[in-house]
């Protein structure tokens, strides 16, 4: 290659990665500096570099441990939930009807709702005296159910709400893998006999691996973040019981000031996000 050329890509690329260096590596870095400090605002007192006090202080603190555990335990619960029935209704959205367009617009509706929004939403679904899902069971000759005063249900009402929320994501992104897969190739299965299970599983599945990878990724960064719908629905209670580590984090930073422990906080969200998205792209690395 002429040296020339070369000089030119770096030119080409240095505005891209002054953008990435000041949008993404600027405020991970100083985020992660800042955890490296004393810095309380309700103190009145300069910041104090501590080392990894912090981070100390993080293993010792129950509550950090508890809103960690609800964080990974939405996330293995809406994750593959939320695959599940985007898969379906993906499917269900690709079916050969004459007007596609009113299913394709019910995915559409839950993705372009905001997340505080939808937790308003079903916050009121579960009300306990009011709300249309205990209603719902009365009809059925079944008890309400107090939803927001029990630590599990009230587990189970924010992890529907979640899978009920995001699933259209995944079915969107799903139905854009099945739009690239070619209808010759379930002409030619039909032709040598196979079912339409067998075709789902010989030529659906294996072909929307990169498309369900993709948003996995997605799915599973945005699921560690979890903060809207939990907090608009529960603000974390009964106690503590359904709080997040990103309710911890803006409770710690917003609430307290404790920008220190907060930033610390935030650091161990972050690496999760990067372990998990580490995990996937090696995933893809092998199968590919």
């Amino acid at each position: 290659m002429d040296p020339s050329e070369g000089v030119l890509g770096l030119l080409l690329l240095m505005p891209t990665a002054a953008l990435l260096a000041l949008v993404i590596v600027y405020p991970v870095g100083r985020l992660v500096w800042t955890s490296f400090f004393n810095l309380s605002l309700t103190s009145g007192l300069p910041a104090e570099f501590v080392g990894l006090e912090n981070y100390r202080l993080m293993l010792d603190d129950p509550v950090f441990w508890e809103t960690t555990w609800n964080t990974v335990l939405i996330t293995l619960i809406t994750v593959p939930g939320a695959l599940f029935v985007g898969l379906a209704l993906a499917l269900a959205a690709n079916l050969p009807f004459r007007a596609k367009w009113p299913i394709r617009l019910s995915l559409l509706i839950p993705w372009a709702l905001p997340l505080s929004f939808a937790g308003l939403i079903s916050a009121w679904f579960f009300h306990s005296e009011y709300g249309v899902v205990n209603d719902v069971l009365a009809r059925f000759g079944v008890d309400g159910v107090i939803w927001f005063n029990s630590a599990n249900w009230a587990f189970a009402a924010i992890c529907l709400t979640v899978v009920w929320k995001t699933s259209s994501f995944m079915a969107l992104i799903i139905l854009a893998g099945l739009q690239t897969i070619p209808r010759s190739l379930y002409e030619a299965a039909e032709v040598d006999g196979a079912g339409r299970v067998r075709q789902f599983f010989d030529i659906t599945l294996p072909l929307l691996k990169p498309a369900i990878v993709v948003a996995l990724i997605f799915r599973t960064i945005t699921a560690l973040q979890t903060f809207d719908i939990p907090y608009t629905m529960t603000r974390g209670g009964p106690g503590t019981s359904t709080a997040t580590l990103a309710m911890y984090i803006h409770q710690s930073t917003v609430d307290f000031l404790d920008l220190g422990y907060g930033s610390a906080l935030a650091v161990v969200m972050f690496a999760l996000s990067m372990g998990v998205t580490a995990v996937y792209l090696r995933m893809i690395r092998t199968k590919g």
